[in-house]
C-alpha cells in the first residue's frame, strides 16, 4: 500500500516540524514545496512559477511510489499549506493517478494567535494578511474525507511549543480505519472516505 500523508495548516502551525518527525521516526520521504523552491530558484522565499513547482512535486510523487513498492520507503509526506479545498482535491486526484493508494490528511489546527506569533519569530516571515487569508480558507472549507482523503486527523495542540506525538498517530492509524482517537486530545473524529477505500 502506497501511503501519502498530506499536511494541512497555515504557516507557523508546525507542518515542517511534523514532517521532520515523520521522516525520522517512520522513515517517510518529505516532499516540501519550500525545499523545491530552494532547489529550483535558489531560495525558498522565491515563489517562482507554480507549474514548475507542481511538475517537480509530481516527479517526486512518482519516485516515492516506486520506492514504497520496492520497500525502500515507508510513506511520503507532502509538506505544504493545502488550505484551499480545490487545491486539495486536485492534489489527491493526481496523487492517486500516480499510484498512491492510501491518503492520510493531518490538519494542524492550532490557535491562530500561536501561528502568528511563531511566524513573527521566523527569519522568513509570511505576511500576516496571507496567513489570515489561509485561515479563512480553512474555516470556510475545512478538510473533509469527501475530498478523497481516507483518514483525516485534526490535531488541536495548545502552547507555543506543541509537538505532535507521532507514535500515537502511527499506532492508532494502523488499528482504526478513520482514526477515532490518536491520544493527542482533542481530535475531531472523521469517517473514512469509503468511495476510495
Amino acid at each position: 500500500m502506497a501511503t501519502l500523508i498530506i499536511l494541512i495548516g497555515v504557516p507557523g502551525c508546525g507542518k515542517s516540524s511534523l514532517a521532520a518527525q515523520l521522516s525520522q521516526e517512520w522513515g517517510c520521504r518529505v516532499i516540501s514545496t519550500d525545499a523545491i523552491r530552494a532547489q529550483l530558484f535558489g531560495d525558498e522565499a522565491i515563489q517562482g512559477p507554480w507549474p514548475l513547482i507542481w511538475q517537480e512535486v509530481q516527479r517526486q510523487f512518482q519516485e516515492s511510489v516506486q520506492q514504497i513498492h520496492h520497500n525502500q520507503l515507508a510513506a511520503a509526506v507532502y509538506d505544504a499549506t493545502n488550505t484551499r479545498r480545490r487545491q486539495r482535491r486536485e492534489l489527491i486526484a493526481v496523487a492517486r493517478q500516480l499510484g498512491f493508494t492510501q491518503i492520510t490528511g493531518i490538519w494542524l489546527d492550532l490557535p491562530l494567535t500561536i501561528c502568528l506569533q511563531r511566524n513573527r519569530q521566523r527569519a522568513r516571515q509570511v505576511p500576516e494578511t496571507v496567513v489570515l487569508r489561509m485561515q479563512r480558507q480553512l474555516v470556510g472549507a475545512p478538510p473533509h474525507p469527501s475530498e478523497g482523503i481516507d483518514w483525516l486527523i485534526r490535531y488541536r495542540g495548545f502552547g507555543s511549543k506543541a509537538a505532535v506525538p507521532t507514535t500515537a498517530l502511527y499506532q492508532n492509524s494502523r488499528k482504526i480505519k478513520g482514526v477515532e482517537s490518536t491520544g493527542i486530545a482533542p481530535v475531531q473524529q472523521q469517517e473514512p472516505n469509503t468511495a476510495t477505500s
